[in-house]
């Protein structure tokens, strides 16, 4: 049985300059970027990283928002550009998204009923109004919001966090196979993130739903995933099961970016370790993108893009420090490696 969704070597490529855009002007937004969610096991994946890393690029391209400039996305063995019909409106179906900014997501001139009742019309989940009304009830109580309190009333009327619950409700009347969600947590109150994440971990651990979790945070991935892609400027830097990332990661932009978390006690470092990265410089073309910034830069790596090399059996790194580890070909089935189970 094919994936439920595959992205098989993807590459997206952005020009600046306008109608005299050239090669110059061209940023790599995303570089050979593999995975698939499975359609039987569902799986809980989060790819991390800084600004300006690819993930959002990521997630809009699994979406089919635009195509990849090279690469494909597969819907259960079809290519999602190929779509329509019937295929089409499955793939809408079973795969949702839940954005960032949950103050840009309503028309401030419909209350806020109408982002739930559109879908269920849309995909005909009910028969009449009462029964309609009955299922948004339904979907806003599975995300801790009370039916009586919300329905009825413009955005305005609520707090970013309800919002941001209310779009998690309508992913959900769907009964998708998976959803992507871009940070859909960075921009509400800090005393309602647990509240949020703990509605989507639900969703994955009560529901069977997969989720593609994309974020900044590695604190809220280490609180809610199983599995943990780093990415640095479109490129994967390390994958695997979160726990063993964040407490032994094996990329130096890994341990840069968990050294770079605040910890709430100055004269402690967070996981009781300080790691941190220094400049080196620009990064050279053609070579490791991290290596201007790479405390452990080596001559090679200035010339030489790294492979993704497999250093453990459900982990990868892409750096020359762990050449001694088997290398992955062209087209590997990055998300086969990381659910393999290790051997003893």
């Amino acid at each position: 049985m094919p994936p439920l969704l595959e992205a098989r070597n993807l590459r997206k490529i952005y020009h600046g300059g306008g109608l005299f855009a050239s090669a110059a002007t061209e940023t790599v937004a995303v570089e050979d970027f593999s995975m698939s969610v499975s359609d039987e096991t569902p799986s809980f994946v989060t790819v991390a990283g800084e600004s300006g890393s690819g993930k959002t690029t990521i997630a809009h391209l699994l979406l089919g928002l635009p195509a990849p400039t090279d690469g494909n996305i597969m819907y259960r063995g079809e290519d999602l550009r190929t779509l329509k019909g019937d295929g089409l409106h499955s793939f809408r179906k079973d795969v949702q998204a839940i954005f960032q900014d949950p103050f840009e997501v309503y028309n401030p001139f419909y209350r806020i009923d109408r982002i739930l009742t559109t879908p269920i019309r849309k995909f005909k989940l009910a028969d009449s109004k009462t029964e309609a009304l009955a299922l948004a009830a339904a979907a806003l109580e599975t995300v801790g919001l009370r039916p009586d309190e919300t329905l009825g009333r413009y955005p305005h009327q609520l707090s970013g966090g309800q919002r941001q619950r209310i779009t998690i409700a309508r992913a959900l009347l769907l009964k998708p196979r998976l959803i992507i969600a871009d940070e859909p947590v960075s921009m509400v109150d800090a005393s309602l993130r647990a509240t949020i994440l703990e509605s989507l971990h639900n969703l994955h651990s009560t529901f069977g739903i997969s989720l593609i979790y994309i974020t900044h945070d590695l604190t809220t991935a280490y609180q809610i995933t199983d599995t943990l892609v780093v990415l640095y400027r479109g490129t994967i830097a390390e994958a695997g099961p979160v726990e063993d990332v964040i407490r032994h990661p094996q990329h130096p932009y890994t341990r840069e970016l968990i050294g770079s978390i605040p910890a709430p006690d100055p004269a402690r470092g967070w996981l009781d370790e300080e790691i941190g990265g220094k400049e080196n410089g620009d990064d050279a073309g053609g070579g490791c993108r991290y290596a201007g910034r790479c405390a452990e830069v080596m001559q090679r790596c200035r010339s030489q893009m790294p492979a993704l090399f497999q250093t453990d059996a459900r982990r990868t790194c892409a750096c020359f420090l762990h050449e001694e580890s088997p290398a992955l070909e062209q087209g590997h089935d990055l998300t086969r490696i990381l659910a393999a189970r290790s051997t003893p």
